[in-house]
């Protein structure tokens, strides 16, 4: 009896370290993170609150993209190489690092309740663990049966590498529950197994870990289901082109027009930043997005361009997976449009505008 307590105490220690490491950067950034509001006079052209969004949002969407980015980076290092190349521990230390940098100027432009506080440590702490336990399995067991293979890949290396291609992909418009899962298990399976260690071991895997996310997947599509989803689309005010134009383009709707601008409605997230840089390509000026008169964007550039970027840098960070820099910048509106004149959305160029 004393040995099986001595054993269950030793684990409940180690869960709880595990916990204690999980929460602590969460705890770093609540603790020393944090910065001043700064007063704002700036008086929106969108008059109706219903079409206004807080401008801290902008700063706070960042921490999903990252995610985004991530498995970015992995569809990147699978074209070439296998999972255990990939620097899971620098996406997770740069996740924090962007974190900590972003609630200090989300402060500035107002802050975050605390709900979204919440739900940004929540989602920080999850892929902590996720990348922890890919890494902690991908550098190991994972490694071991790709130098067994050789340097031919399995027939189930390449549903990995269409995978996680179509994954990120998927993920720059649409949230991760929603993916189908089950579709790439079953192709695991039917796969034929040309070299039955990688083989089996690939399909076992990578299997388990996309039926548990199909499983925590249906956990999250019920509690969104309570809660309600996020909008969908933004309002924006434009100016320089007629409504007709506007209304020609995919995706826009033209709701007014007055003596500020057209405004419109669009959808959100990467389709968003492709519509703004369609205006801005045909002689449109932004001159207000959600009620707010300033944006981040985000920027990739070579390492060893060391360039001032435009407007406001608030951080910068290699890309996993990538032989480039990240640059989060802060931008005004009104120059968004010259901006995306000036740089092609590219590698490098503009990757992305956080909408709010």
């Amino acid at each position: 009896m004393r040995r099986a307590f001595k054993i269950l105490a030793l684990f409940v220690a180690a869960v709880v370290v595990v916990v204690l490491l999980l929460l602590s950067p969460a705890a770093y950034v609540e603790t020393f993170c944090h910065a001043d509001p700064q007063a704002d006079s700036y008086s929106p052209l969108i008059r109706d609150p219903a079409m206004r969004r807080e401008e801290a949002n902008t700063f706070l969407t960042y921490p999903e993209w990252h995610i985004v980015y991530a498995y970015d980076g992995l569809a990147e290092v699978l074209k070439t190489g296998d999972e255990y190349r990939f620097d899971y521990l620098a996406s997770v230390k740069d996740f924090w690092k962007a974190d900590c940098a972003l609630t200090a100027i989300a402060d500035r432009h107002g802050g975050a309740d605390t709900q979204t506080r919440m739900m940004v440590a929540t989602i920080g702490v999850s892929f902590t663990l996720e990348m922890g336990l890919k890494a902690a399995y991908e550098e190991t067991l994972g490694r071991l049966t790709a130098y067994w293979r050789g340097d031919q890949k399995t027939p189930q290396d390449s549903i990995a590498r269409d995978m996680a291609i179509d994954y990120a992909a998927f993920l720059r418009q649409t949230p991760w529950y929603k993916y189908p899962f089950q579709p790439q298990i079953d192709k695991l399976w039917a796969a034929p197994v040309d070299e039955p260690v990688r083989g089996w071991e690939r399909r076992l895997a990578l299997g388990g870990e996309w039926k548990a996310k199909i499983a925590y997947a249906g956990m999250i599509a019920d509690a969104v289901a309570a809660t309600g989803e996020a909008k969908l689309t933004i309002f924006s005010v434009v100016s320089g082109m007629s409504a007709e134009a506007l209304s020609a383009m995919p995706d826009v709707r033209v709701l007014s027009e007055s003596a500020n601008g057209i405004l419109i409605e669009t959808p959100r997230y990467d389709r968003f930043t492709h519509i703004l840089s369609d205006i801005a390509k045909a002689g449109g000026n932004v001159r207000e997005i959600a009620g707010n008169d300033q944006i981040m964007v985000s920027l990739t550039a070579p390492a060893s361009d060391q360039a001032p970027p435009p407007g406001e840098l608030i951080a910068r960070f290699p890309r996993a997976g990538f032989d480039s820099d990240r640059l989060l910048v802060l931008v005004r509106i009104t120059d968004l449009a010259q901006l995306l004149r000036d740089r092609p959305i590219a590698d490098p160029g503009i990757e992305h505008i956080f909408d709010f």
